[in-house]
Order: C-alpha cells, then sequence, then structure tokens
C-alpha cells in the first residue's frame, strides 16, 4: 500500500507543494503576500504557511516584516550550485565567447525546463545593434530555433522535427519576437545524453535567411566542440552521433 503522502506518480504530495511555492514567484517579483501565494499555489492558506516556515527553516524563503514572504538566500545558492553543475566558467563562457568572435552576434546556451526553455549563459555580440535576452527566463519550446531544437532532439514527433534532426541545426526569423533571428544546434554531454542547444541571434535586418543557412555550419562546430567539453572529452570526431534523448539536469 502507498504511503500517505505519496502522489499517483510515485512522488511526495508535501514536497510537490512546497515547490509549488517557490516557483510561485516570477521573474523580477521581489515579495509576495500569504493571500497571493495561496491564489497561485491552489492551496489554503494555513498549507502555505505551514510550506513556508518550514522552507524558511532552511532559508530557502524569508518572511518581511509587513508579513510578506520573498526567496531566501538558500534558493540563490541552489542557483548558483546549478549553474556551477554545467561548468559554466571554464567550458560553456569561453565556447560561446569563441562564437560570438566568429560570427559576431550574440550567443547563447538553452536547457529544458520542464515546458519551457532557460537561458543558463548567455554572450554579448559586439554590434550595437542586438537581441538582449534574461539569463533564467521561462521561454516556450515551440517558439525560436533554440526550442524547437530541443524538441526536435528530445524525439518530438512530426515532419518538421524529423527535418530539424536530418540537418542537425535550426533557424527562424520573428517567430517568438518580431524582428529577431536566431540560428541554433543541438548540445549533448556523457553518452550522447541532450543537455540543451547553443544558438546566435540578432536582428533580421541583419541576418536574413541565407546569412542564417551561411552560419549554421558555424553553429554546429561550436556545439559539436562544446558536447566534446561537456563530456570530458576535448578531440571531437568528424561526425557526431544524433540521439533523441530527454533532458534532465
Amino acid at each position: 500500500m502507498a504511503p500517505a503522502d505519496a502522489e499517483p506518480g510515485g512522488g511526495v504530495i508535501a514536497v510537490t507543494r512546497a515547490l509549488q511555492v517557490l516557483e510561485a514567484f516570477a521573474l523580477g517579483e521581489s515579495s509576495l503576500s500569504l493571500a497571493e501565494l495561496s491564489r497561485r499555489c491552489s492551496l489554503h492558506k494555513t498549507t502555505v504557511l505551514r510550506l513556508a516556515r518550514t522552507l524558511a527553516q532552511s532559508g530557502f524563503m524569508v518572511q518581511r516584516e509587513d508579513g510578506d514572504w520573498r526567496l531566501g538566500p538558500a534558493a540563490g545558492w541552489l542557483g548558483a550550485r546549478y549553474q556551477a553543475g554545467f561548468d559554466v566558467q571554464n567550458v560553456l563562457e569561453p565556447a560561446l565567447r569563441e562564437l560570438t568572435l566568429a560570427t559576431g552576434e550574440s550567443a547563447a546556451f538553452y536547457v529544458r525546463e520542464g515546458n519551457v526553455r532557460t537561458c543558463l549563459v548567455r554572450v554579448e555580440g559586439p554590434q550595437a545593434l542586438r537581441h538582449h535576452a534574461r539569463i533564467g527566463e521561462g521561454l516556450p519550446l515551440d517558439k525560436g530555433s533554440p526550442g524547437r531544437v530541443i524538441l526536435a532532439f528530445s524525439g518530438e514527433p512530426g515532419k518538421a522535427y524529423e527535418e530539424i534532426r536530418r540537418k542537425g541545426y535550426h533557424w527562424s526569423i520573428g517567430e517568438r519576437e518580431q524582428g529577431v533571428a536566431t540560428v541554433s544546434a543541438p548540445v549533448f554531454g556523457m553518452h550522447w545524453r541532450l543537455m540543451g542547444s547553443v544558438c546566435i541571434s540578432g536582428p533580421a535586418s541583419r541576418l536574413p535567411a541565407e546569412k542564417l543557412e551561411a552560419l549554421a555550419q558555424t553553429v554546429m562546430a561550436a556545439a559539436t566542440q562544446l558536447s566534446y567539453a561537456l563530456a570530458g572529452n576535448s578531440a571531437a570526431p568528424a561526425q557526431s552521433p544524433v540521439r533523441a534523448t530527454q533532458w534532465h539536469p
């Protein structure tokens, strides 16, 4: 017989609810009232209060003097450790910087977080006119080349995704944001496990379709080198196998 606090999928209800409380905070929000937390989590106020106080004991939440709640320092440290797990300083940033120098455009690395993609690392290009993306912001997977590449190499069915898998890259113009053009390729880790996608982006006026096609090989080469660096092998073979896998941190 399953424990009383178990969910149908094998999870623990209390943990799921605690995560709901932490995820209730949107990007840029400094604090939320108990009533607002309760509304966003669809939980009773007393349940949310009990969860918040428990999280506060470990530093994941802090109650302000006015009674509102904010994320605590432990949440920040967790994010820092998460980024460190990708060896940001030693692998991702230098690789993106090289890609920026090679293309003259901004470069970024995206990972899958549930049903959204998140920009984990970004290096701005040298151009005065460029596209800006915020690190940590959740964006749709099915809009824009970084997300579509992640879906394709996660095994998403459909002719469009089969074509992305066949080519090994994807570009888009104005799909998620008007006037913005991107081209992306998949990045793998150990045992060809999908980790995310690397992309370059800029204004569509500077990156028409033919320019994106021309830059695709440079992006693919950067993705291949990054894949081998993250897998702990700097010697990349001439051709990389394609695997459809799910990304997990």
